[in-house]
């Protein structure tokens, strides 16, 4: 079994088809081996953001991996032992928009003799914003491939601020095509780097085809959905997280985000098409098959952040080849592959309204009728105010009448806005699983609100000692600058009751929830661990074992949950944050299935610092007799 992408498979199931590990055995899983990357961070000047999100692919019998730092890591995937290791050497005294790099892909020539040179590629995105080819044999760059190995992803972008342009996760592979996004720093501008998709030959790394999301020319139809002169200046809306991949279809789905800046619109009116939006483009040639806009005119930081998953759903007695997007607004929206029509109806409601001067909004926006909503969208009120102890709980309630909240898509506002869910999520980059015999999609989200206020641009300085904790941003170009933080007690505890993260199956046939349960405890916070549900990033895997897999908690566990129900069945402690997703195989020569995850911590989140790769196992007497 080869988990040989990084979703699992090109089109981001998450499903293994692996039943050696299963509800009986589970509680039995022991540390199978460990690895040790040895990256800290060290001289790094961004260090305080790393985040070890990466998980491995396992090709032509070795597992392939990304530090934060870029480095890409070839291990033995029986012993965890190193055959190589390629260091790309990026700038590590430059301050980067993002420090983290969530995996590689792998792509075998096939017109070439296996034993030849760089036959198997390992690809990779750098944080300086290279796409880079490497013998999977070796770890040697690729000479024919680009410039001796690399492309230059910071041609053709507008490049205004090195280190604020980069790649963060795994490239898609579509027969004989690289495929890139792009990670663009948030918030510093209207004419930020453009969020350009692009096609590279996998072989000499010659650019095939340019996708751009913002439609800057006038014969393009989502024209209309802009103001001309501020398309032409627009930055953004790039397609930073994972794509799919359909070959049998000639299709990638390209999840897209928010034009530039995040919390202003005024600079570009209109709907903002084809940000925010699943779209769908002739994987051949770039050309626009389809496209659904998930968000009209964000002000909210909801990006696509979620890898669409490719599934096949029963609807009204046919078979249908559907794509699922997970959002940050916790919602699920399903769509036919093939045409872009919704499987589910989507409704569009209205929302607040009353932004700041300047700003135009939009006055509905897109719900699906089903499922219902994974996390709450309601206001969050003063008696919503909660605390360990009453102190806390008031402070948290005076927090909360300062600020405006009428419940999802609450325009920013300069008394400050509370957004629920949050900037983060709702479901981010862990994306969803999808077992496929019960049509369940499995999911973890966060219900932690945060709260954004806008700065008058000549009160506006960048820093607040009141605000210490929080982030600013300049947005030049508006009449408003920002700053965002978590709504947090003095005790560093959000201010609205657990559950803080949940994990869900979602029945895809019905549009039912199936079961949802808290994600994660205070361990390490508190001295007894209470099951809160807390914080998290990372996704799940399913298992035909009847298994989910999951860390993503901030607690520092691998958990195990029956499918079926939700109940816990297993939890293995991890040396650091495991705020990655799992992957699993199964090898002829050992006879075992190992479950594998990055633990290194997240920088966002807070969650313990380490280097580690560990893989989990059955004792081999326990995988011998699971194998009868």
């Amino acid at each position: 079994m080869s988990w040989s992408s990084y979703g699992g498979d090109p089109g981001g199931t998450r499903y293994a088809s692996l039943a050696q590990i299963d509800r009986g055995n589970v509680g039995e899983l022991e540390v199978a081996w460990t690895y040790r990357t040895g990256e800290s961070g060290e001289g790094f000047a961004s260090q305080g953001k790393m985040a070890f999100e990466a998980t491995p692919i396992l090709a032509q019998g070795r597992l392939y991996l990304s530090t934060p730092l870029d480095t890409v890591i070839a291990l033995d995937p029986a012993t965890g032992e190193e055959i190589w290791r390629h260091d790309p050497g990026i700038d590590r005294t430059r301050r980067y928009a993002e420090a983290t790099s969530r995996g590689v892909s792998s792509w075998q020539d096939a017109t070439a003799a296996p034993d030849t040179a760089c036959a198997h590629r390992i690809f990779l995105g750098t944080l300086d914003g290279r796409l880079i080819a490497l013998d999977g044999g070796t770890g040697q760059p690729c000479a024919g491939f680009g410039d001796n190995g690399a492309v230059d992803l910071t041609e053709d972008v507008r490049l205004t601020s090195p280190g604020q342009y980069a790649i963060t996760s795994p490239p898609a592979i579509a027969v004989d095509l690289v495929i890139t996004g792009s990670a663009i720093g948030d918030n510093r501008a209207v004419d930020l780097e453009l969020g350009i998709v692009r096609a590279f030959d996998a072989r000499s790394g010659r650019r095939v085809w340019l996708w751009d999301p913002v439609p800057r020319e006038a014969a393009d139809p989502a024209h209309a959905h802009w103001r001309p002169e501020q398309a032409r200046l627009t930055g953004a809306a790039n397609a930073w997280s994972i794509l799919s991949v359909d070959p049998e279809r000639d299709l990638v789905f390209i999840p897209t985000g928010a034009p530039s800046p995040d919390f202003f619109g005024g600079e570009r009116r209109g709907d903002n098409r084809h940000a925010n939006s699943i779209v769908a483009l002739r994987a051949s040639t770039g050309e626009l098959v389809w496209q659904q806009q998930l968000v009209h005119h964000d002000l909210w930081d909801y990006d696509v952040s979620a890898q669409p998953a490719l599934v096949d759903l029963e609807k009204d007695g046919r078979s249908v080849p559907a794509v699922i997007v997970a959002t940050k607004m916790g919602l699920l929206f399903t769509f036919d592959r093939e045409t872009g029509e919704p499987v589910f109806p989507i409704e569009e409601r209205p929302v607040p309204q009353g932004g700041v001067a300047g700003e135009e909004l939009w006055p509905t926006q897109p719900f699906p009728t089903a499922p219902p909503p994974l996390v709450s969208h309601a206001p969050v009120r003063p008696e919503d105010a909660w605390g360990l102890i009453l102190w806390d709980k008031w402070r948290c309630r005076k927090l909360i009448e300062r600020y405006r909240s009428e419940g999802i898509y609450t325009p920013p506002s300069t008394e400050g806005t509370i957004f629920t869910p949050g900037y983060a999520g709702g479901v981010n980059w862990g994306s969803l699983a999808f077992e496929p015999e019960r049509r369940l999609a499995v999911v973890n989200a966060m219900q932690v609100p945060t709260v954004v206020t806008l700065i008058r641009r000549e009160a506006y300085r960048g820093d607040d000692p009141d605000f210490a904790g929080s982030e600013f941003a300049e947005q030049r170009g508006t009449p408003y600058g920002m700053r965002r933080e978590v709504l947090l007690s003095p005790l560093g505890i959000p201010c609205t009751a657990p559950p803080w993260g949940v994990l869900s199956a979602v029945d895809m046939a019905a549009g039912t929830i199936a079961w949802q349960m808290p994600l994660g405890t205070t361990k390490g916070y508190t001295p007894i661990g209470i099951k809160f549900g807390m914080p998290n990033m990372g996704g799940p895997i399913v298992t035909a074992g009847g298994l989910v897999f999951i860390a993503a908690a901030t607690d520092n566990y691998l958990r195990a949950f029956d499918v079926d129900t939700g109940e816990e069945l297993w939890e293995g402690a991890l040396p650091a944050g495991g705020q990655a997703t799992p992957m699993t195989y199964h090898l002829e020569e050992t006879g075992r299935q190992y479950v594998v995850i990055a633990a290194g911590g997240h920088g966002g989140l807070d969650t313990t610092r380490g280097d580690h790769v560990l893989a989990f196992a059955l004792p081999d007497a326990v995988a011998r007799r699971a194998a009868r």
